[in-house]
């Protein structure tokens, strides 16, 4: 017996589409079909990002701190920080050394009489702004830190549909089965002549779901975190 050799199976948009009309009991027959099924696509997209954490979607990026700046403007489609270090001699692996810095509630910040002290920055305010996340830092980066970098892990937006039927979704294909299933509830709830599936589709569609989160979850059941003190 032959058993094929690959595992690249993957699922484009309009392949998407089709299946989910199929499982809809509908055939998609225009081009506005496939337009309303890729805005489906991209609010179920917000959706889950509103569900919790996407591990695919977490980056690390920084910036390098300017003295005396309070504040730094972050891309555009940074939904939140998980965790943030502030990294001196960036440069020299072998010097390099990664600090914590906390971050802290708006109130918290705004309780700092002078916001425009300068040190070692070590608190942060993260004001997510609806045309791009603002940090505030605290204290303002020294002269002795203007090299260093604030070094953090975000999470970003997940990337819209598109308009081409041949790109594949921001997702991995372990989500596949799920945003399928989901696409398929969504479609069914604007067709009239879907309403009978919708209470079977919406039930595939969260079962699946849950099964690939589960997937998607960090396995580690703690972390080790250095200490080291600062005078």
């Amino acid at each position: 017996m032959a058993i094929e050799t690959t595992a690249t199976f993957n699922l484009d948009i309009n392949e998407m589409a089709e299946e989910a009309f199929e499982r809809a009991g509908l055939e998609m027959r225009s081009g506005y079909d496939l337009r309303t099924a890729r805005r489906s696509l991209n609010l179920m997209g917000l959706e889950w990002q509103n569900r919790g954490l996407n591990l695919w979607c977490i980056e690390e990026k920084n910036f390098t701190f300017t003295e005396g700046t309070e504040t730094y403007t972050l891309d555009a489609d940074t939904l939140d920080i998980l965790e943030a270090v502030v990294r001196t001699d960036p440069a020299n692996a072998t010097l390099q050394i990664d600090t914590s810095i906390a971050r802290v509630s708006p109130v918290t910040y705004a309780q700092v009489p002078d916001k425009l002290d300068k040190g070692r920055p070590n608190q942060y305010w993260i004001d997510r702004q609806q045309s791009a996340p603002v940090i505030h830092v605290y204290p303002t980066a020294s002269s002795e830190f203007t090299s260093a970098q604030f070094v953090y892990w975000r999470i970003r937006r997940m990337t819209d549909a598109g308009s081409k039927g041949s790109n594949n979704y921001d997702i991995p294909v372990l989500f596949l089965p799920a945003m399928t299933a989901g696409l398929a509830y969504h479609i069914a709830l604007k067709k009239p002549e879907a309403a009978a599936r919708v209470p079977l589709l919406k039930s595939d569609y969260e079962e699946q779901f849950e099964l690939a989160a589960e997937q998607n979850r960090v396995k580690a059941p703690f972390r080790f975190v250095p200490f080291a003190e600062y005078y």
